[in-house]
């Protein structure tokens, strides 16, 4: 047997030795663009946002606001289900965008969370922006004064500190009590949300200021 399988292993032609009979060729797979009809699903999609009791009459005050660039930009339905208290959005026939409810949806979430109406509609006119949601809990576990505390250095004198970190990094932030919204571009989020940990861990806002300010010309420089 060892024989056998001594000799058959000999005749046997090594990898490189093999030629191929044949010249195979392949070739790229191409798929041609899929138009807005065939990329529309024939069901009507549907986004529900809850809102929250303390945003009640806000969203009454500026009902028209959010209305009219649903209805009128993104050629969406809306309307708000005073039984189970939710902003419904549905799309329509004349709907062009597969993304536009998606926009509509941050837009009204924005709004819940307390953002002013207007710095919402950046989130309707532009695609680079986006909502950041974190609690001062995920950074460090504060609890009673020192929590008080934290809140205090990011708010700062009559809400100068937090003034200063949205000028700076061209951010909107609101403070709803431990939890931190950021709307914004991904970019400044990212320096805005940096800003905000140094100072829940203790960092004076002087050199949250400076850090703070020098990675922003960085950033300006390379685009």
């Amino acid at each position: 047997m060892t024989e056998e399988a001594s000799s058959s292993a000999q005749k046997r032609p090594r990898p490189e030795e093999m030629e191929l009979d044949e010249d195979v060729s392949f070739k790229k797979p191409s798929f041609p663009p899929i138009s807005k009809e065939k990329l529309k699903s024939g069901n009507n999609e549907m986004r529900k946002v809850p809102i929250p009791p303390h945003r009640y009459t806000p969203l009454k005050e500026n009902w028209m606001k959010l209305y009219t660039p649903i209805v009128e930009q993104l050629k969406l339905q809306v309307r708000f289900n005073v039984k189970t208290r939710t902003v419904e959005l549905k799309t329509s026939p004349e709907t062009q965008d597969v993304g536009s409810i998606q926009k509509a949806a941050d837009f009204v979430k924005a709004f819940t969370l307390g953002f002013d109406i207007d710095d919402c509609l950046a989130l309707v006119r532009l695609d680079d922006l986006f909502l950041e949601t974190f609690e001062i809990a995920d950074v460090k576990t504060l609890k009673g004064d020192h929590l008080a505390r934290a809140i205090g250095r990011i708010a700062g004198k009559g809400g100068r500190t937090k003034f200063t970190i949205e000028n700076v990094t061209k951010t909107r932030i609101v403070l709803a009590d431990s939890k931190i919204h950021i709307l914004g571009s991904f970019q400044n989020m990212r320096i805005a949300r940096t800003a905000i940990c140094n100072l829940i861990l203790g960092s004076p806002p002087a050199k949250v200021y400076g850090k703070m300010r020098t990675v922003a010309s960085r950033m300006s420089e390379r685009f």
